[in-house]
């Protein structure tokens, strides 16, 4: 059976630039993204994260998080900036719902800091001046009919667990270094990404246990989803580019749906690959209510198993021996932007959500994250006539 569509449409601009700069393209942005024109149920929201918005990083008894220690660290920040103020979402956030409703946002996706409600992690009291800032920003949004997604882990954390558990977690071999002659550091990643697979797991459980039938919400998990193209033809180059897939967020959606590991990551890695207990699988029976699409950019890919490569990213037995490139001979994959990384290629878009949609049988899908990068401009006059931007985000609609 069907699921019902769900598509959240997610563009990262500036919240406080908006209002002046859409108003430059009337031929363009309100006629090609008019609200009208889109389905009542449709949501088209915008984005952030508590560490690069909310600022006020020790008012009201928070305390301090993994990001605060590392943007105040010489040498870790390029420019020295850090996100003590940011954009001072937790003093003026009734002004940036007083935006996103001037402009017919319909949805806004927001992190929790959890430094915010639990300054000391698990090692102290529940601030209940964080818990009072995040219920006075959804009953807010809630009151203008914008619906509030809520990020739980957007890599902010109370520096509390990150001293206790980040920098040696346990299952290290010994106490700090001593009496190790071994050591495997391909393994990591793998460890890493099975115990965030087993947390997401845990988390579902809860809230299907405890909370979703009296709240009526969903659950879900948010993915960088990049689309590969098999840089030729060739039988081998099309395996390599779902091989890929499978190294990228299959990695993560086959066990939380399917309960293991994609088939060609368990050839590949053989007993590298963590395996899942019994108690494991019954815990991710619970999958998930949704896929949070985070998708900027796609790829070519060259198959390593068949063909001589050249080293690169992707091309290790770690990655799926699958060479990941943004060019073929020598012309990119799409029009550059002013990030190194990221192309313009809209196909990419819908081949990624069509692929998800077969392979994870109609699951419900969100575009969670899009965008077009550009290099900082404090002119705003520039920054208004951004008519690549503007081309970029009419590609992707169309």
């Amino acid at each position: 059976m069907d699921h019902p569509s769900i598509f959240k449409v997610l563009f990262l601009l500036d919240l406080v630039f908006l209002p002046l700069c859409v108003s430059s393209y009337p031929k363009t942005l309100r006629e090609s993204l008019d609200r009208s024109s889109l389905p009542d149920n449709f949501l088209f929201g915008v984005a952030s994260s508590s560490y690069q918005f909310e600022g006020s990083y020790l008012s009201d008894g928070k305390g301090l998080s993994n990001w605060d220690i590392h943007t105040h660290t010489p040498g870790k920040i390029i420019d020295g900036s850090n996100g003590d103020i940011a954009v001072d979402q937790y003093d003026l956030y009734p002004e940036d719902i007083d935006l996103m409703d001037s402009l017919g946002v319909s949805s806004y996706r927001f992190s929790i800091s959890w430094a915010r409600i639990l300054p000391r992690g698990r090692f102290g009291d529940v601030n209940k001046a964080g818990i009072s800032y995040y219920n006075k920003l959804i009953d807010s949004l809630l009151l203008r009919g914008i619906q509030p997604f809520v990020t739980l882990v957007h890599y902010d954390i109370p520096q509390e667990l990150e001293e206790r558990y980040g920098e040696y977690p346990p299952c290290r071999c010994s106490v700090p270094f001593g009496n190790c002659t071994h050591g495997d550091s391909e393994k990591e990643p793998f460890i890493a990404a099975h115990n965030m697979i087993l947390a997401h797991a845990t988390a579902v459980d809860i809230y299907r246990s405890k909370y979703q039938k009296e709240q009526g919400g969903n659950i879900g998990i948010v993915l960088d989803c990049i689309w590969f193209e098999q840089i030729s033809n060739s039988t081998a180059d099309m395996l390599a580019a779902d091989r890929a897939e499978d190294f990228f967020q299959n990695w993560f959606l086959d066990p939380i749906i399917f309960g293991n590991y994609p088939e060609e990551m368990s050839k590949i890695l053989g007993s590298n690959l963590p395996r899942f207990s019994r108690n494991d699988k019954e815990k991710l029976k619970n999958g998930l209510d949704f896929i949070g699409i985070n998708h900027y950019t796609s790829e070519y890919v060259q198959d390593c198993i068949f063909s001589v490569c050249e080293p690169g990213t992707g091309a290790s037995w770690t990655e799926g021996l699958a060479r990941r490139s943004q060019e073929k001979d020598g012309v990119p994959i799409g029009k550059p932007t002013d990030v190194d990384w990221l192309h313009i290629y809209p196909q990419g878009m819908e081949k990624m959500v069509t692929y998800i949609k077969k392979r994870y049988n109609n699951t419900p899908m969100i575009i969670t994250e899009n965008g077009y990068g550009q290099l900082n401009n404090p002119n705003l006059t520039i920054v208004c006539h951004d008519t690549e931007r503007v081309e970029y985000i009419s590609a992707y609609w169309d």
